[in-house]
């Protein structure tokens, strides 16, 4: 592989093929708003490009610069988070922003190394927020880069060892100018045609410089361990719901789904088990949501109560006309859905 061969190649064709993205600037352009860049780089961390676009807007409309996220509520952004997933991202995207908004005069630092300092910025995204948004000469390296870097080196050692020869190959190849367009050229290749399934090796501009296509079998690069099977897990939640309101809570700050509103529910455990209702009231089955996370796939059962007066109990009651604003993660939105759907079905459950 000729590293000058694999720049000039692939800088010509991101030239003619980059993705029109909102946190980006087109080619040869002045890098974009350092923000915009952080704020994308986290949001696309396990989510797809599509699934953030629209994120993205409501969030800039919301937040435009990093003084106005530092400032809001976070109870607001965990709810304008909702769907996204992983919402260990979202607690660190508040305490990012006041930081940079508190010790940085609202202004991200330039370097990799700088930006290695705040919180839920690893070793990647620093890398990309300064060559993107700083042009700093760094490597970034992240799913789609990895997997072509191993291809164009046919690294067959498995994952995760390969990870230390991939990065050292990847410094090698990384220019020291134009290194925000050479690291989303990067991205974009791995995106739209290095993918990893039945890559598009006939239009690859970097086919020629390829060892994994020689070989004819690109697929099979990088090489990953056999997949382990997940645990799996359970636990229950509660609909309660009195004079056209349901009862939400707000989960602790640490742990799985820390600080989103949801339907109350018990412990998370390994098989079932009976749990004790947070509420004195006859409770029917309503059914099983099924959800999976990243380390374990989960089954929710849903059980619901009308109650004929507002119990004291601990929470929020929320209008359930207007559920759709309280910013509820995936799995809880489930069981909501599931809940209503049964209630019709069913008719009253006092």
């Amino acid at each position: 592989m000729n590293a000058q061969n694999v720049r000039k190649s692939l800088l010509e064709w991101y030239d003619r093929n980059a993705r029109r993205l909102p946190w980006r600037a087109p080619p040869g352009d002045p890098p974009p708003d350092p923000y915009r860049v952080w704020l994308s780089e986290i949001m696309l961390q396990q989510t797809t490009v599509a699934a953030v676009k629209p994120r993205f807007a409501d969030f800039l409309a919301r937040w435009p610069d990093v003084e106005a996220l530092a400032a809001a509520e976070d109870a607001d952004v965990m709810a304008a988070w909702a769907g996204l997933g992983y919402y260990a991202r979202a607690r660190n995207l508040v305490a990012c922003a006041r930081v940079v908004a508190s010790e940085h005069g609202g202004k991200f630092p330039s370097t990799e190394r700088e930006l290695r300092n705040l919180p839920g910025i690893g070793d990647y995204t620093a890398a990309a927020i300064a060559a993107i948004a700083f042009g700093e000469a760094t490597a970034p390296v992240d799913a789609n880069v990895e997997r072509v870097v191993a291809r164009l080196d046919a690294i067959a050692e498995p994952l995760p060892a390969a990870r230390k020869a991939i990065r050292e190959v990847a410094a090698d190849i990384y220019p020291d100018d134009r290194a925000g367009d050479f690291a989303q050229a990067m991205m974009d290749l791995g995106s739209t045609i290095c993918t990893t399934r039945n890559p598009a090796c006939a239009i690859c501009p970097l086919r020629p410089e390829c060892a994994a296509a020689a070989t004819g079998d690109p697929a099979t690069y990088p090489v990953r361990p056999a997949k382990k099977a997940k645990p799996h897990k359970y636990g229950t939640a509660w609909w309660i719901e009195h004079d056209g309101a349901v009862l939400l809570v707000r989960r602790p700050d640490k742990g799985m789904l820390g600080g989103m509103r949801a339907l109350p529910s018990g412990d998370w455990t390994r098989k079932r088990q009976a749990e004790k209702a947070p509420a004195d009231a006859e409770f029917m089955p309503l059914g099983t949501v099924a959800h999976s996370f990243t380390h374990f796939d989960f089954s929710l059962d849903v059980q619901g109560a009308r109650l004929l007066t507002r119990a004291a109990l601990d929470g929020e009651w929320w209008p359930i006309d207007d559920l759709d604003a309280a910013g509820l993660p995936t799995l809880f939105a489930k069981a909501v859905t599931l809940a209503r759907a049964q209630f019709e079905a069913q008719g009253d459950i006092q």
